[in-house]
């Protein structure tokens, strides 16, 4: 087996030049990258988008269960949906890294492994970042840049009385394979060299692990020629999503249990663990989906797209924001997503 190599002995600047030193840029807004003080980005007339996210071993991921590698890929899909979701591109990435002690350097390569394939994957460029000493473990903080015509991006207040509300995908399956693998870990905790059995649960487990951002559905809104109202992507639970939404265009809402999409795996584990099945997908969380409205004369545009569902309708403000049961009861949403803070 090969001797670990030890991070200390390259030192930070050795560590960013060792994992970076042959990526090189794929847009012209990218006018310099690793290597300076800063990055240089020139956006000329386009509206420069720019978000966050920062990851934290123990409260946001468990690497008992979490490859490395896809906790690479994920940490930047976090990013770019946060991009997309506001109907722009993301084009750039900076990446900082704090490393605890028992990481080897074949350890950070996996990680860096993963976020270069994400961006390879998605065109985007990595221009830069940091690296320091951890006492708690691993954190990640990725930040993302992205670029969009000033009249074409989309916010959360923009949505109006009888926009359609239409999701993608289907929800709650990455809240299903989050229990699972928590489920098999205590289970196995102290059976010495055991596996856990995954069989027929591999969808579920691709969305908690290695989720992807829907720069497809936003390729067909644009080609044909769908106008979007507001937008987010569901990262803390279409309840939640979905009350932003309403507060910040003012309006209510009625979406219907009987349109929620989800999928066959996140049905089963959802019984099997003998939980609502609509709890989860309503306030699940980490789905990276999108919740987007549009107007009503754009419906028979919108349902023809495949991995596009229409769920509601948006109101006045005093109707409320509600589900309806398939009992045609109104349950009121509340908003009751993964909250970091709590833990």
């Amino acid at each position: 087996m090969a001797e670990k190599r030890s991070i200390k002995d390259l030192g930070e600047f050795g560590l960013i030049d060792h994992l970076t030193n042959d990526i090189s840029p794929k847009h012209a807004s990218t006018v310099k990258g690793i290597g300076d003080d800063a990055a240089v980005l020139d956006y000329k007339d386009k509206q420069v988008v720019v978000t966050t996210d920062l990851l934290l071993e123990g409260i946001h991921f468990d690497l008992v269960y979490t490859p490395l590698k896809h906790l690479g890929y994920k940490a930047v899909i976090v990013n770019l949906s946060d991009v997309i979701a506001m109907n722009a591109r993301p084009k750039q990435i900076t990446v900082s890294l704090g490393i605890s002690s028992r990481f080897t350097l074949e350890m950070i390569e996996d990680i860096y492994a993963g976020i270069r394939l994400a961006c390879e994957k998605y065109e985007v460029d990595l221009i830069g970042g940091d690296t320091s000493a951890s006492l708690t473990g691993l954190t990640i903080s990725i930040t993302c840049i992205g670029e969009g015509e000033k009249d074409k991006l989309v916010y959360r207040s923009g949505a109006k009385d009888t926009d359609i509300i239409c999701v993608t995908g289907d929800l709650g399956a990455a809240y299903m394979g989050l229990q699972l693998l928590e489920r098999e870990k205590k289970v196995l905790a102290d059976v010495k060299g055991a596996q856990p059995d995954f069989d027929g649960y591999e969808y579920v487990l691709e969305k908690q692990l290695k989720p992807e951002i829907r720069l497809d559905i936003i390729t067909q809104l644009h080609e044909k020629g769908i106008p979007l109202s507001s937008m987010m992507d569901i990262s803390d639970g279409l309840s939640s999503e979905l009350l932003h939404i309403c507060k910040q265009s003012e309006c209510g809402c009625r979406i219907y249990e009987d349109r929620i999409p989800i999928d066959y795996q996140t049905a089963k584990l959802a019984e099997e663990f003998n939980m609502n099945l609509v709890t989860a997908a309503l306030n699940g969380g980490e789905d990276y989906e999108l919740l987007f409205t549009v107007p009503l004369d754009f419906y028979e545009k919108v349902v023809m797209i495949e991995g596009v569902k229409v769920i509601g309708h948006i109101t006045k403000p005093d109707a409320g924001a509600f589900m309806v049961t398939r009992g045609e009861q109104e349950i009121a949403l509340i908003a009751q997503g993964w909250n970091s803070m709590a833990e």
